[in-house]
């Protein structure tokens, strides 16, 4: 049931399905009705005439034709008339026919543009709640499908302004940018021994060997035996899968609960499950840390058994730590932080 929201050019998305903000006539138009057709080619507009045009609300579905996919779902969205004319209930209508239709489909990967929000007026921060909430109520009943909403460009909302005024403040006074350290200088090549300490180490051998002997202990890395390479294998840690299941057993949740908390679909996390040697990303070990809500020792913990760490001269594991940090386990709200900061997203992603 992952659903995540990413920048890029729709045409270019590779999944089983993209849906097309259409008009009724479905025969092409501006923004991106016509970027899809033109992509698509000639072909899928020849199967558009076959359609009769589609209601507001509802949703069509044709080939892909030179797209990336292998559907194109067409949805009418609304135009916005002030709110008041039954706009949002339209909206929703396109997200949930579409989804169904894919489903219908057997569509495993779908991804939507911002139905509504260009050329027909809806506000942009509506369109966007409007989206995400539509969305994840069919992703609650739907394990079995991945559901990107794909934006244009880049655009911070304004309500994302006041609500991460606070993670702002504390970027500013952790964030340490890296520092790359000049190269080593080189050091000076040890003097070869004098004529005279050669002489009289001749003289002196006990005395040389017992100095020599004395600089290989202090040298040594241990004064114990070192141990063999099956020894060390058997004092191994708890891996990152164990950690996980034990972590699942006491917080007393489902395997289903932990992976649509962490928006990681059922494969992956099958995958994580039944290899006790798994070594995942860190945005999916990261994920699981928060559907998990690990305090941040324990987030430490568990991402060093995946083979990784938390700096503070990166943005990314800034963003984390301030919501670990203040118990905000909200996967949506803190992929929408990350999002804004053009970092990666938590659990599954199509990049």
């Amino acid at each position: 049931m992952p659903f995540q929201i990413i920048r890029n050019d729709i045409t270019r998305v590779s999944a089983d399905a993209i849906v097309n903000a259409a008009n009724a006539s479905l025969l092409g138009g501006g923004g991106v009705d016509g970027a899809i057709h033109r992509a698509a080619g000639p072909g899928l507009l020849a199967e558009c005439r076959k359609l009769g045009g589609c209601p507001t609300g509802q949703a069509r579905i044709t080939g892909g034709y030179n797209l990336p996919c292998k559907y194109v779902i067409h949805t009418v969205g609304p135009i916005w008339r002030g709110g008041l004319s039954g706009e949002r209930a339209a909206l929703e209508a396109c997200y949930r026919s579409s989804l169904e239709l894919a489903q219908k489909h057997g569509c495993e990967t779908v991804a939507f543009p911002l139905i509504s929000a260009g050329a027909y007026g809806y506000p942009y921060e509506q369109a966007l709640a409007v989206a995400k909430e539509s969305i994840l109520r069919f992703l609650q009943d739907c394990e079995d499908m991945t559901v990107y909403l794909v934006l244009y460009g880049w655009q911070r909302t304004s309500s994302n302004q006041y609500r991460f005024a606070r993670l702002d403040q504390f970027l500013q006074r952790h964030f340490e940018p890296p520092v790359f350290a000049a190269p080593m200088a080189m050091s000076a090549p040890k003097p070869e021994p004098s004529k005279k300490q050669r002489f009289a180490s001749l003289f002196h051998p006990k005395e040389e060997s017992a100095k020599r002997e004395q600089e290989a202990v202090y040298a040594s890395p241990s004064l114990g035996d070192p141990l063999s390479l099956e020894e060390l294998l058997g004092q191994m840690d708890e891996s990152f899968s164990e950690m996980v299941k034990r972590k699942i057993a006491e917080l007393g949740i489902t395997n289903a609960e932990c992976y649509k908390r962490a928006n990681i679909d059922k494969k992956l996390f099958s995958k994580i499950n039944n290899d006790p040697h798994y070594h995942p990303k860190k945005p999916t070990a990261v994920a699981l840390a928060v559907a998990l809500r690990l305090d941040m020792d324990e987030t430490r913990e568990l991402l060093s058994k995946a083979g990784f760490a938390l700096s503070r001269s990166d943005k990314f594991d800034i963003i984390i730590e301030y919501f670990i940090s203040t118990r905000n386990y909200d996967i949506f709200e803190i992929n929408d932080a990350l999002f804004d900061y053009d970092q990666p997203l938590l659990g599954n992603s199509l990049l």
